[in-house]
């Protein structure tokens, strides 16, 4: 946890959080045109509870509800070492002729979005990628766009985005972090 001498600003709280993931549900669904072979897959950690947070809200508008997983793409990213994991397919992971939805809590560099796409394409042939983030950042190292995001926030590389959900922080929070302390 960081201090408060670290904290630069707090940039959603839980209120602004709920309606960020609210209306990049329901731009999935105006984009797609419903639920229709909609999936969404959650990067591990914060990124899956939002994607179960937007396909909760998603039955709440169209009274049914995408299937959701969690992958975890460490063994696929390129920054972290050869030899890091195995590159297989995601178990239990379905995508053929499907539409994914990646969902991630912070979009920066790009990299583990990358990983993520390396094992969806391990994993199968997808119809349609889309990508959601929470944040954007900017400071991307390689071409990836977020097709749905809940707030940009320019920042500089001494500071980091603190994401906190209920369900692994135990609070709903977003926070802006000065690293160069």
């Amino acid at each position: 946890m960081h201090t408060r001498a670290q904290i630069k600003a707090q940039i959603m709280d839980a209120n602004a959080m709920r309606r960020s993931v609210t209306r990049m549900a329901h731009e999935v669904l105006e984009r797609n045109r419903g639920l229709d072979g909609v999936v969404l897959v959650g990067i591990r950690t914060r990124g899956a509870v939002l994607a179960e947070r937007m396909a909760d809200k998603m039955r709440d508008i169209e009274g049914m509800r995408p299937p959701v997983f969690a992958l975890d793409p460490r063994p696929y990213r390129d920054d972290l070492g050869a030899g890091q994991g195995s590159r297989v397919p995601v178990p239990g992971l379905d995508i053929h002729d499907k539409i994914v939805v990646l969902v991630d809590d912070v979009l920066y560099t790009g990299r583990t979005v990358r990983a993520a796409l390396d094992a969806l394409m391990c994993t199968g042939r997808a119809r349609w990628v889309q990508l959601a983030a929470l944040i954007d950042r900017g400071h991307r190292e390689l071409p990836i766009r977020a097709d749905f995001v809940g707030k940009n926030v320019p920042t500089s590389r001494e500071e980091s985005i603190h994401v906190h959900l209920d369900e692994v922080d135990g609070e709903d929070g977003v926070w802006i972090v000065d690293q160069s302390e």
